[in-house]
């Protein structure tokens, strides 16, 4: 076993057999990257131990992608009814950190063990990041490490068992339940007979729609013929016009021009109407205004859809990467645009490593700024805090002078799995040289507690989703996986549906309970 004694190979060994562990699956369930924490901790058991120096540039880098990838989404989430489930996160952890304050008391625990119980409880890596950086004890990984198994099947089992006991139909229960699923300016659609003469023979444009209005007119039927709307359209009495936007902004242009008609569109030739995603870098960071479509390409965005929520499409918008733009054109056209938005087939990554070293630079020493709070004293943000706090920031605008942070999702991803493999081999076999003793010593009472934490948000998550919030079944079991942040208890419920509303949801939520478990990490070593 000497050759183990070189780092090289002892980091290689640990992660070659932690991710054969990791896809081992039982009933379906398998541990993933956990699988490399296990087998680090019994490296580190038998004495051996991963530099430092290792596990913090893989915790930087883990960290930095979490942040990149969750900033376009975060702050623009508070804006709209995604602040729901951002509170269904902020509660679930809140009762989470609750419940670790009363089993650390109950079971005399010290801090590190008991914040490392919490992470473990909600499945958490960012969370146990954090929890080391504050407590700088390895006994939080002992704790995410006992606690972490209970942890992902309890979610698993509850979002899949639940509905069944209670005997539960969600696709009936998702068309009943309103709840603030959609942004509450989510657009709708109205065909409109032109009945006042006051437009008849008037083009688009001097229709002069209100500035402030959210109407679209994105096409205008007239007879059997489908006219793509332009704006030097002329609109002819008895046209029906086919009009996107927010509802009162839609009942007021048809008071003012003529009626609401049904229309079917089985015999309306010419315009199709396609959903285009938004994936070629050079589209990243530009509005509609400035791409020009309408008079360019001849063809109109009606809607916008961001993070799994649906808006009316907005000029100045700043477009990301991953946004749904519901365009409607004829055939021919439909597919110049499309192509325009499609990536380039040969670029599949694009880390940009001045990039990427700048923000971990602004964000160490950003991690290194004292911040007081009054009544707990001084606290830092620390290798984890700082740079996700960084890339959250930039991350959200997208470019900041000379750095970019726009990687295609690939890229994201190799900077996140590395970044996250390197850190809990590190905090693995830091953790494994005290783990026998600490569960001799502390007993089922570790294994008791971890449950614990686990159970109580699970129920109160739920129910504060379902009875305070009013959301669907299907609703609240993807903000509870997101609240949790289990991407586990997210397979379970997609396999209960075969629509996207439990993703929807568990996006929304996951995100803020990133962030929400990290800052309760470092606040409980105040408190515990």
């Amino acid at each position: 076993m000497e050759f183990l004694n070189d780092p090289l190979v002892l980091i290689f060994v640990i992660l070659f057999l932690g991710s054969v562990l990791g896809q081992v699956k039982i009933k379906g369930l398998s541990l993933g990257t956990s699988g490399v924490l296990l087998i680090a901790m019994v490296f580190g058991h038998f004495g051996f131990q991963v530099s430092p120096v290792v596990q913090n540039l893989g915790l930087s880098l883990f960290i930095v992608a979490v942040g990149l990838q969750a900033g376009p989404r975060f702050f623009r989430m508070m804006k709209t009814s995604g602040i729901v489930f951002g509170m269904i996160g902020l509660i679930i952890v809140l009762i989470a950190s609750l419940t670790t304050v009363v089993v650390s008391n109950v079971f005399g625990l010290s801090p590190a063990l008991s914040i490392g119980l919490m992470t473990g409880a909600l499945t958490s890596t960012p969370g146990l990041a954090a929890a080391l950086q504050a407590t700088n004890d390895p006994l939080a990984s002992v704790g995410y490490g006992i606690a972490y198994p209970f942890g992902v099947v309890a979610v698993v089992l509850f979002v899949q068992l639940f509905p069944k006991l209670l005997k539960i139909d969600l696709e009936k229960d998702l068309k009943r339940t309103v709840g603030p699923v959609r942004h509450k300016a989510s657009p709708e659609a109205m065909t409109i007979r032109v009945t006042s003469d006051s437009i008849d023979k008037k083009t688009l444009k001097e229709l002069r729609l209100a500035k402030d209005s959210s109407v679209v007119i994105s096409r205008v039927i007239r007879g059997n013929r489908n006219i793509i709307s332009l704006s030097d359209t002329v609109i002819l009495k008895g046209d029906r016009l086919v009009a996107v936007g927010i509802p009162s902004d839609l009942i007021k242009l048809c008071d003012e021009i003529g009626e609401k008609v049904d229309t079917d569109f089985s015999n309306v030739d010419h315009v199709k109407l396609r959903r285009i995603t938004v994936d070629s870098e050079d589209m990243i960071g530009k509005s509609i205004r400035e791409l020009k479509l309408r008079s360019q390409f001849g063809v109109t965005v009606t809607r916008m859809e961001r993070g799994g929520f649906e808006f009316n499409q907005n000029p100045g918008w700043r477009l990301e990467r991953g946004d749904i733009l519901t365009i409607v054109s004829s055939e021919d056209r439909l597919k110049e645009v499309e192509t325009l938005f499609s990536r380039k087939k040969l670029a599949v990554t694009n880390i940009h490593i001045f990039s990427l070293s700048l923000i971990l630079l602004i964000g160490i020493f950003v991690g290194m700024i004292p911040i007081y709070i009054p009544g707990l004293g001084t606290m830092t943000l620390g290798v984890a805090g700082g740079p996700l706090f960084v890339a959250l920031v930039i991350g959200h605008f997208g470019k900041l002078g000379p750095i970019r942070a726009r990687f295609f999702q690939p890229s994201n991803q190799v900077i996140r799995d590395i970044g996250l493999v390197l850190f809990l081999a590190g905090a693995g076999t830091t953790a494994g040289e005290g783990l026998v003793e600490v569960v001799m010593t502390e007993g089922i009472g570790l294994v008791f507690g971890g449950a614990l934490i686990t159970i109580f948000p699970i129920f109160a998550g739920f129910l504060i989703a379902k009875k305070l919030f009013h959301l669907s079944i299907l609703h609240s079991l993807g903000a509870l996986c997101g609240g949790l942040t289990s991407t586990p208890g997210l397979g379970a419920v997609n396999q209960l549906t075969e629509g996207d509303e439990p993703a929807i949801a568990y996006a929304a939520a996951y995100p803020f309970a990133l962030i929400f478990v990290a800052i309760a990490a470092q606040l409980l070593v105040f408190v515990l």
